[in-house]
């Protein structure tokens, strides 16, 4: 037998590229990561640019100005009344988001009769436009035919000299917003909850029912635990869209009256677009970003230790 020659024995083929998961991994990420770049990168370094300039509708040349934009901002009392503003109308529209979120996902979770019928309802919210919804409570909260003033005067919750300008007044104007901000975000909270409570094993409930734990027993000590990491992240995306948003302000009050429900996100647009101050704008936006950014710090870190316990 002829000896077989080393130079004619099978060469072993290298890994092709694309066999690579990592490689794979980037090359499937790349898109999202330009977009991501392309729609809020660049926008976040031209915020930057404006607002240490003089930057103005219709102006050719920026000259560089400093923090004189942000100092300005912070001597406006208008700022820190739209600052706290933001802020209870973040806290307190989340805060009835999360526990009504929890209480329809557990009315959602046991199987009823029209259940699929109730699902779809509780998603028009979120799948219609905001500016139709908008425009839609703008008519139920109407100074004169509004649906809530005539609906107490028959039930006879409003007495006969009783009738609230839902839009008009300061408190009722922001307990408004609240209303329209909690309807708005209540779907995409229900959906996220409810996505965490069918991950939950059935084991766990079978073995919490064995031990004879009750409802509140049952609540506390396995559902909400269980769920925490998921309803942390259902309140990190509403906290995002309530303090950077600013349509329904805008189509319900434009800030009014008196600025009480004037948000930083509203008033950056009246500012910048609508009084033409692009710096003073883009100063008075650029404010989100920290607040933001604390809070979903805090909420990933929140999320990290209940995953973790």
């Amino acid at each position: 037998m002829h000896a077989i020659a080393l130079d004619r024995l099978p060469e072993r083929r290298a890994v092709p590229r694309r066999d690579d998961t990592r490689a794979l991994a980037r090359w499937l990420l790349a898109p999202a990561v330009v977009y991501v770049a392309l729609l809020v990168g660049f926008p976040f370094l031209l915020a930057l640019y404006y607002s240490v300039s003089d930057a103005t509708v219709g102006a050719r040349a920026f000259n560089f100005v400093g923090f004189e934009n942000f100092r300005d901002a912070i001597a406006n009392p208008t700022f820190w009344q739209a600052l706290r503003n933001s802020i209870v109308f973040t806290l307190v529209s989340q805060a009835l988001v999360v526990v009504l979120g929890k209480a329809a996902a557990m009315a959602l979770y046991t199987p009823f009769r029209g259940r699929a019928l109730v699902r779809f309802l509780i998603l028009l919210p979120w799948v219609a436009p905001i500016s139709l919804g908008a425009i839609g409570w703008l008519w139920i909260f109407d100074p004169v035919y509004s649906i809530l003033n005539w609906l107490g005067r028959a039930l006879h919750v409003l007495g006969p000299d009783t009738w609230p300008i839902w839009l008009g007044q300061p408190g009722l104007a922001m307990a408004s917003v609240i209303l329209v901000n909690v309807w708005r975000l209540l779907p995409l909270a229900t959906v996220i909850i409810l996505a965490g409570m069918s991950a939950i094993p059935q084991d766990i409930h079978d073995a919490a029912a064995i031990d004879g734990a009750g409802f509140s027993r049952h609540l506390f000590r396995i559902n909400l635990p269980l769920l925490m990491p998921v309803m942390l992240v259902a309140l990190l995306f509403g906290v995002v869209f309530t303090f950077t948003d600013m349509i329904v302000i805008f189509v319900l009050t434009r800030g009014g009256p008196y600025d009480t429900t004037q948000v930083l996100a509203s008033l950056a647009f009246f500012t910048g677009v609508q009084g033409g101050d692009l710096a003073g704008g883009a100063a008075i936006a650029l404010f989100l970003f920290p607040v933001l950014a604390a809070a979903a710090i805090g909420a990933l870190t929140l999320a990290r230790r209940a995953e973790v316990v």
